[in-house]
């Protein structure tokens, strides 16, 4: 079974392409499931589209689940179209997220933090003049901040664990393991999954999130890990899945998972 929980449209303002083009390109690419799973508006700003750019209106959230449901329908029996979605974690105001997002029927959540500070984790000027004890400082900060996300009972996948390096390959030499083993104990402990996101080859650091060095820890901890594509155009759906699920497996992982429903769903490698 063949599956991509990690795809997005034009929506959020940044991606190409409708949920149907999507669909169709996971069928083509020979997947028995696909997550279509777009940013989550921003509910805690104080206007309709904070950031058209970035993440859909809040009035688009019903319209998008609607339309991932009427396509599920129309769709099965060729291909399971499950319903995700791509939220932020801000703890100030996760209470908010967690209640919009229980009043729709999504089969996961995927947790992900993409600011650190008010600062996009993707913005290389926020490295500049950092010595290398503040830059150990940043990372743990980022590290703390996805374990808070995995105790916050949200989310059934954490996204891109390692995505502060994809504009700046250098964090992931900052030397701060602690942290970093501390962030997957909690990830095992709350029974949650980490996704292999294939979209690090669009950035500066190329590659995949997370590195094979925290794939390998993940696997001592005992983290599930799932597949996600991070797709931004057709193109991209199942983008290297053969390739992940070949290294997953020289690491020493014999399964993966998706969920539907929020239940987690085993598959070998």
């Amino acid at each position: 079974m063949k599956f991509d929980l990690h795809t997005h449209h034009f929506r959020c303002g940044h991606a190409d392409g409708n949920i149907r083009d999507y669909i169709e390109a996971g069928i083509k690419a020979g997947l028995g499931v696909i997550g279509i799973s777009d940013h989550t508006p921003y509910f805690a700003h104080p206007v309709e589209q904070a950031f058209p750019q970035i993440a859909m209106g809040k009035s688009e959230l019903e319209a998008y689940v609607n339309e991932v449901l009427s396509l599920k329908k129309e769709y099965a029996g060729v291909i399971d179209v499950l319903l995700g979605i791509e939220s932020d974690f801000f703890p100030e105001s996760a209470p908010l997220y967690q209640k919009t997002l229980e009043a729709y029927p999504f089969d996961y959540v995927i947790g992900s933090v993409h600011n650190l500070g008010g600062v996009s984790i993707f913005n290389k000027g926020r490295w500049k003049k950092l010595g290398s004890i503040e830059q150990m400082d940043v990372k743990t900060e980022y590290y703390h901040l996805i374990s808070q996300s995995a105790k916050s009972g949200m989310f059934q996948i954490l996204g891109h664990i390692d995505a502060m390096k994809g504009n700046y390959p250098a964090f992931a030499d900052i030397q701060v393991p602690a942290d970093v083993d501390e962030c997957l104990r909690t990830i095992a402990d709350c029974g949650i999954a980490i996704e292999i996101n294939t979209s690090g080859k669009t950035k500066l650091s190329g590659g995949w999130y997370p590195s094979d060095a925290i794939l390998e820890r993940a696997l001592h901890f005992g983290v599930d890990v799932t597949f996600g594509s991070d797709a931004h155009k057709p193109s991209r759906v199942a983008d290297e899945l053969d390739a992940v699920a070949k290294r997953l497996k020289e690491i020493g992982f014999t399964q993966w998972v998706y969920y539907k429903q929020r239940k987690k769903v085993i598959v070998a490698l």
